[in-house]
């Protein structure tokens, strides 16, 4: 009998099983000996403790932290440029930033990869993307899935979702409950745009500012594509140390991930009832590409500051005693910081000003 066949309805299984050749190596690199290799099981499997002694955390009351995120349209610059090998860092630092807001320790990542047809070169790109952002966040690629559905998306196009697990002992959870009047908030660099506000980036570069990716920045060395893929740097690392380093005293009381809403929506999500927190713009070096996007665009300046991190990727609220020892920590560690604001006693708000 003569039919259709799942090739001729746009999945080709051949091609399929070739593109899951290319990963394993992949993820084996991400492994730690708290991975248990499975390929080809239904699972992942992760050990929350190490066996081996001299790696041992030996925890007491350890609590799980979870988080998911995507890439958003910063997609559809990549598949543009047809380059498809930092968005998989996007993906990886929108999830384990979220979770070393807690403290955590991010232990596993799962990826969801979504595409119109099988591209086994694509998909290893991405996939090597991945892979590098785990060994950025120290975490392990555990596994993942592939679709393939030509019937949702356009030849060329494909989604990424992101799921990371972390762990961090209950005495040591961050959530903002500490954070107290004097307290200052410390701004660490962003590289860029990150992964947020891409509808309108490409809205005021390409259509309403007529650039094309491979035009230079005014200015600078790096064309528009270069600059506007830059992936988002992933702190875990960095702020795992600084947490090491106060592991008796509670000195960091609270971190915000600045993503979609800026500054004031974000750290507004950890601010206590009747506190407030004044930013000063005037107080960090904002990368000039938001200066030359905003002007592209002609963007107003509070929709800059609710869509953008204007320069800033993360902040920490911390005791002023420590300011100093944390921004040295930081730096030491490549990242520049700034004493960007204050708490003080007032109504639950954030607010930047001079803008």
């Amino acid at each position: 009998m003569t039919g259709v066949s799942y090739k001729e309805s746009g999945v080709d299984l051949d091609v399929y099983n070739e593109a899951m050749k290319r990963l394993p190596r992949l993820m084996h690199r991400t492994f730690s000996p708290r991975v248990r290799q499975l390929d080809g099981g239904f699972a992942g499997l992760f050990q929350l403790d190490f066996s081996n002694k001299l790696f041992r955390r030996n925890y007491e009351d350890p609590m799980l932290v979870a988080c998911t995120d995507g890439v958003g349209t910063k997609l559809k610059l990549a598949q543009m440029l047809g380059r498809h090998d930092t968005v998989g860092i996007d993906l990886v630092a929108m999830c384990v930033n979220d979770a070393i807001c807690c403290g955590a320790e991010p232990l596993f990542f799962l990826d969801y990869v979504a595409m119109s047809h099988d591209d086994p070169v694509a998909l290893e790109q991405i996939v090597q993307g991945i892979s590098d952002g785990c060994l950025q966040a120290d975490c392990a690629l555990l596994g993942g899935e592939t679709a393939i559905m030509p019937d949702l998306y356009q030849r060329g196009e494909y989604d990424l979702a992101g799921f990371c697990v972390g762990v961090v002992e209950k005495r040591h959870v961050i959530d903002g409950r500490n954070i107290a009047a004097d307290d200052v908030v410390i701004g660490v660099a962003a590289s860029g745009f990150h992964s947020n506000g891409y509808s309108l980036i490409r809205k005021a570069a390409f259509d309403f500012g007529k650039k094309k990716p491979e035009d230079t920045i005014e200015g600078t060395d790096r064309t528009v594509g270069e600059t506007l893929i830059e992936p988002t740097l992933i702190y875990t690392k960095v702020i795992r140390e600084v947490l090491n380093n106060y592991k008796v005293k509670n000195v960091v009381h609270g971190i915000a991930h600045i993503t979609g809403g800026g500054l004031e929506e974000n750290i507004s999500r950890i601010t206590p009832e009747g506190l407030e927190i004044d930013i000063d713009a005037n107080n960090w070096e904002r990368p000039p590409v938001f200066e030359w996007l905003q002007n592209l665009g002609k963007i107003e300046t509070e929709e800059m500051y609710r869509v953008f991190n204007m320069g800033l990727g993360l902040t920490l609220i911390v005791s002023p005693y420590y300011a100093d020892s944390i921004r040295r920590a930081l730096e030491e560690k490549g990242h520049q910081s700034w004493v960007i604001g204050e708490v003080k006693s007032g109504t639950k708000r954030v607010t930047v000003h001079n803008k």
